[in-house]
């Protein structure tokens, strides 16, 4: 069913605004975080929050899927506004980022996300489940060195996600794993028992319950040396003083500069990653929506393009959808892309009119949701789901899920995506042919090999090696009538192989579409016109 084909969006505001919460509380500490890991100004992360939720989340296709700021541009946005001289700098190769993304998805480059092999998106899905409960286990126990939304194996504070974990036992904080602890019970009461209670506990979520009352925590033990929470376990939105203030940590691009070429390389990379990294959440939040909707997605590409462009014109860092906030949003019950973009609006309002009361809202609550997320994203039966489909699908699955917590999200996905590749080249070698042998016709033994529908140079070494095993005296029957694409590399291995015949006593029988041929004399000029027409 096409994304396109929905009800009114108005008509699910029931769902979708409990949702938008959700994914509010988990986008606020990601967009502030990945600005952190980034080392652009804090701000940038809740600008690019803003624009993907209200911006992208109007024009996308997509009814379950939420854009902002992402981890997996975090160290090449960090290497390049050091590198292009500046963050104006680096705000122009974002706009120039959204243009080539226009561009590609004009160039309908969005039916790539097509190609990505389900058990690599599987893989994704669950890698990142984990890498979100490893990484939040230190935050739940209050110990923050490593900003929010830092997802790669090698952290920016110098640690990796598991010495992380190690370094965080000899500095657990009191205060804020009670109420970790706490509201982790709220969110899994909520989850298990209340929601089914009533209406009102649809309506009101968990995690806004679990927030508030972090805030109370917060508020009641505060100055507690032994129960309390300190700020840098808080929160940190940036409060400015007054309006202009406020309008001050806006940033314009500095066009100036679009002549330098490395502005240019800077903003084709972030195109590219964008583009991949949008397409793989594309694939995977359509795989996870409970109702099967197919998102558009050169649509998806034009819609991220115009979100890259108007964050780098206003100061915001680049733009993806991305899984963590589109999975929130999915196990909240969203059901429109009014979830994004309400969630969109949440931002704007909050740091414009509440930015103190959002700055108490202790990190170990908002741990507590995304642990949640995490398990749902990496339940442990699909673990075994996975390994009862054969190792065909498993070895993928597995690769990718261990690249992104030893790496990153992309370069996960990549080792995933190459081992998937030589699973097919290997699928491909054994399924080139099939080779009957029915015993001997006289003196002669009797072969018949049929190819496959498309053979390729990829089948070269199973054919060849099935050629070199006929013995002396053998009557090769050759098939194919069903072949519509046969490679100049096996015309030109049966070339070779036509000598070889004479000298070994092997007729050939070839049965194609335009009758039988025995014993060629040239394979090449046989096959000229192409086996179809054969």
């Amino acid at each position: 069913m096409s994304s396109n084909n929905n009800n009114n969006v108005f008509s699910f505001l029931k769902n979708d605004i409990p949702a938008s919460i959700v994914v509010f509380f988990v986008a606020l500490p990601l967009c502030l975080g990945i600005a952190l890991a980034s080392g652009a100004p804090l701000f940038s992360g809740l600008i690019a929050g803003i624009v993907g939720g209200i911006v992208v989340g109007s024009l996308s296709g997509s009814q379950i899927g939420v854009s902002g700021p992402a981890a997996g541009l975090a160290a090449i946005v960090l290497t390049a506004i050091g590198a292009l001289g500046g963050y104006e700098n680096f705000l122009l190769a974002v706009v120039i980022g959204g243009v080539i993304q226009l561009i590609f998805g004009f160039l309908k480059a969005g039916i790539i996300g097509y190609y990505f092999p389900s058990s690599v998106i599987k893989g994704m899905l669950t890698g990142i489940g984990i890498i979100i409960i490893l990484k939040q286990i230190p935050h739940f126990f209050g110990y923050d060195a490593d900003p929010e939304g830092d997802f790669s194996f090698f952290q920016v504070d110098g640690e990796n996600t598991f010495s992380e974990i190690f370094v965080m036992f000899s500095n657990i904080s009191l205060g804020p794993t009670i109420i970790a602890i706490v509201g982790l019970a709220i969110l899994l009461l909520w989850d298990k028992v209340l929601s089914s209670k009533g209406k009102i506990f649809k309506l009101v979520q968990g995690p806004l319950v679990a927030v508030a009352l972090g805030i109370v925590y917060y508020m009641v033990t505060k100055g507690n040396e032994a129960y309390g929470i300190s700020q840098d376990h808080l929160v940190s939105v940036p409060i400015p003083d007054d309006f202009d203030s406020f309008l001050g940590q806006f940033s314009l691009p500095n066009f100036s500069a679009i002549t330098d070429p490395a502005i240019w390389v800077t903003g084709f990379t972030i195109a590219l990653v964008a583009s991949l990294e949008t397409l793989l959440c594309v694939e995977a939040t359509d795989k996870l929506d409970p109702r099967k909707r197919v998102t558009p997605t050169n649509k998806e590409l034009l819609a991220q393009g115009t979100g890259n462009i108007i964050s780098g014109m206003i100061g915001g860092l680049p733009i993806t959808q991305v899984i963590v906030r589109s999975s929130a949003n999915i196990q909240s019950g969203g059901r429109t892309k009014m979830a994004a973009i309400i969630h969109g609006f949440f931002l704007l309002f909050s740091v414009i009119l509440i930015p103190g009361l959002l700055n108490m809202i202790p990190l170990s609550v908002l741990a507590a949701i995304l642990l949640i997320v995490g398990f749902k994203l990496a339940k442990p039966a699909l673990f075994k789901t996975m390994y009862n489909l054969g190792w065909k699908q498993f070895v993928p699955f597995i690769v990718t899920v261990l690249g992104i917590i030893f790496t990153d999200l992309l370069v996960g996905i990549a080792l995933g995506l190459a081992v998937g590749v030589v699973v097919i080249l290997i699928k491909s070698f054994e399924n080139s042919h099939f080779l009957h042998i029915e015993g001997t016709d006289g003196d002669k033994h009797h072969v018949k090999m049929t190819l496959a529908e498309e053979v390729t140079f990829f089948n070269k070494g199973a054919i060849l090696k099935e050629l070199d095993r006929l013995p002396h005296n053998t009557f090769l029957e050759l098939n194919i009538i069903k072949t519509r694409f046969l490679d100049h590399d096996i015309v030109e291995i049966l070339e070779d192989f036509n000598l070889k015949a004479r000298n070994r006593n092997i007729d050939v029988k070839i049965i194609s579409e335009r009758g039988i041929v025995t014993n060629p004399e040239s394979y090449i000029s046989f096959f000229k016109l192409g086996p179809k027409r054969a």
